[in-house]
């Protein structure tokens, strides 16, 4: 066993008397020992009940014979982040996580690994982490938040975002606002719609790496803590069967995840984690694969944001197994893919079903012939921008535009909420890409203020950084390369005319190539925003959003 480097022969006394002083046996040690990442804390509502869901993972671990060892990550709440400066930090801790798995699992040579994360980066940090270590491993999140409700209609955090924008716009009362507040997020869980969070927790479960069910049972029923047992008891096998992540995260399981990501309609967020999960198993994801996937796969999930469903409406369907059985029925599913179940994925979905057609719409009937995000091209994004097109309006698809510039999301912002921005308008925010953010901050509340305003049929967003997997509407985020290193996002002004054409994958400047030269030779590289710190140390090292904002490493030089 791996873990023998750290407790087994007459020299490793010393180390089995440090285990002893914190109360483990000797039959505790002679079993496999276990990691277990919990990201607990007290600041994100989809982690503030890890601890118990961690406790289930311990118990399912003991129930199969090995012995768990838990430890910590850190994680930020992206809602909570939101916003103000704290922003920026958020997807740079994706990095943080990953390396802070890999330290423990490598110092501490742990025979096999359970992660157990909900939210935004940690997700993804977490997979990072179990690839790069390539030992047995298996992730279990903590489950999504049940929807809220509000008089007689159900309500998320999204909700409170917009109703900002409508409060701003005079629509609703203060007291209306202020019961939306009280009763959107009605406790635990990873926030209720197909945001990032959940939009992550489902695609490891479509990528092999967590078990049935994990992407949408809820948080706080029994059934999320039984899963969390059976996670615990897995590892136990998959060790001795010596099953490693990347013999599950292969290029057909990937492709397999991000066309469930088209069906489901997902965040664009998962654009940046995919690719950088997959990099960590030695693949490389060309972001035309997913416009390649989203043209064959149609949209069979219409969730929040961009439809009524909430995950808990998906879980009664049939949940993620469903949506990939109907997949298969159009041979979209690679069914030989190797899952932790130690069975095939075609193996998995033969007891699953569709229970609930206007939840998962059969494959006959899509919501939209294509899936849910497209990667546009063009003069403005010659590396690629991400769109989630199921959430766009009709009127959005194609329209042409005036540019209303601003070089930050708080600008942008305060713009909106003062009313600066009318119909025909496009909001342009720059310098807030991976290096020039530095952070590529997530922008839900000039996004929600567009909707919640009634510009949601009228206005576009483009911008270098990213939004939230609860963002709506013609928002264009990842624009690469981005402003700070000279991107064309730097060279727009004020009132040029810009080409949003989802339907055909473009989006152009309708700016002639002299005058760009001409603005080009005036332009300067901006002062760093951040000089000190983890994100001054980000910055130099961060690459593209087009590359998944990874950080670059020597055999990138």
């Amino acid at each position: 066993m791996r873990s023998d480097l750290m407790k087994k022969g007459v020299e490793k006394a010393p180390h089995r008397s440090l285990f002893k002083a914190m109360g483990y046996t000797q039959a505790e040690l002679d079993r496999p020992l276990i990691g277990v990442a919990n990201s607990a804390n007290e600041i994100i509502p989809g982690h503030i009940h890890l601890d118990k869901v961690a406790e289930a993972v311990k118990a399912g671990i003991r129930l199969a014979g090995g012995t768990p060892i838990e430890f910590s990550t850190i994680g930020v709440c992206d809602g909570i982040a939101m916003n103000h400066a704290g922003m920026r930090y958020s997807l740079a801790s994706r990095e943080l996580i990953a390396d802070s798995v890999e330290i423990m699992s490598m110092a501490h040579p742990f025979d096999g690994l359970v992660a157990v994360p909900n939210c935004d980066k940690i997700i993804p940090g977490m997979l990072m982490a179990m690839l790069r270590l390539d030992i047995p491993a298996i992730l279990i999140s903590g489950g999504p938040m049940l929807a809220g409700r509000a008089g007689h209609k159900q309500v998320d955090l999204v909700s409170v975002f917009e109703a900002v924008g409508s409060f701003k716009a005079g629509t609703i009362t203060m007291e209306e606002l202020e019961q939306l507040e009280d009763y959107a997020c009605p406790g635990c869980g990873s926030c209720a719609g197909m945001f990032t969070a959940n939009s992550m927790n489902c695609l490891s479960e479509a990528l092999g790496l967590a078990l049935p069910g994990n992407g949408t049972i809820p948080a706080v029923t029994g059934a999320r803590m039984r899963l969390a047992k059976l996670a615990g008891m897995r590892i136990v096998e998959l060790i001795k069967a010596d099953i490693r992540p990347r013999q599950i995260a292969t290029q057909k399981a990937f492709e397999n995840a991000i066309t469930v990501d088209m069906a489901l309609g997902c965040s664009t967020n998962t654009v940046l984690h995919v690719p950088a999960i997959a990099r960590e198993a030695g693949i490389d994801l060309d972001l035309g694969l997913f416009n390649t996937l989203s043209s064959r796969t149609p949209h069979l999930c219409s969730l929040r944001p961009g439809g009524p469903h909430f995950l808990e409406n998906l879980d009664q369907a049939g949940g993620v197994q469903a949506v990939m059985k109907e997949l298969v029925a159009r041979d979209l599913i690679h069914r030989d893919a190797m899952t932790v179940t130690g069975m095939t994925v075609g193996k998995n979905l033969e007891s699953s079903k569709n229970n609930d057609p206007t939840v998962i719409r059969p494959i006959s009937d899509p919501y939209h012939n294509e899936g849910g995000i497209a990667i546009l091209y063009g003069n403005l994004a010659p590396e690629g921008a991400v769109v989630k097109q199921s959430a766009v309006a009709p009127e959005m698809l194609q329209r042409t535009c005036r540019a209303r510039v601003f070089e930050s999301e708080t600008d942008a912002a305060r713009g909106i909420l003062d009313g600066k921005i009318k119909p025909g308008d496009v909001v342009v925010i720059r310098y807030e890409g991976p290096k020039g953010g530095p952070g590529m901050q997530e922008m839900l509340t000039p996004t929600a203020a567009i909707i919640g305003m009634g510009l949601g049929k009228d206005v576009a967003l483009i911008t270098d950084g990213r939004f939230s997997g609860g963002t709506q509407g013609a928002a264009i985020g990842h624009v690469s390369p981005e402003a700070a290193v000279g991107g064309p996002i730097a060279l727009v002004e004020e009132g040029d005319e810009i080409l949003v054409d989802i339907l055909n994958k473009r989006l152009e400047l309708m700016v002639d190539d002299a005058t760009l030269k001409a603005r080009r030779d005036k332009w300067k590289a901006p002062e760093p925003r951040t000089t000190q710190g983890y994100l001054a140390r980000y910055a130099h090292m961060v690459t593209s959003g087009s590359t998944g904002a990874v950080l670059r490493t020597e055999q990138d030089k």
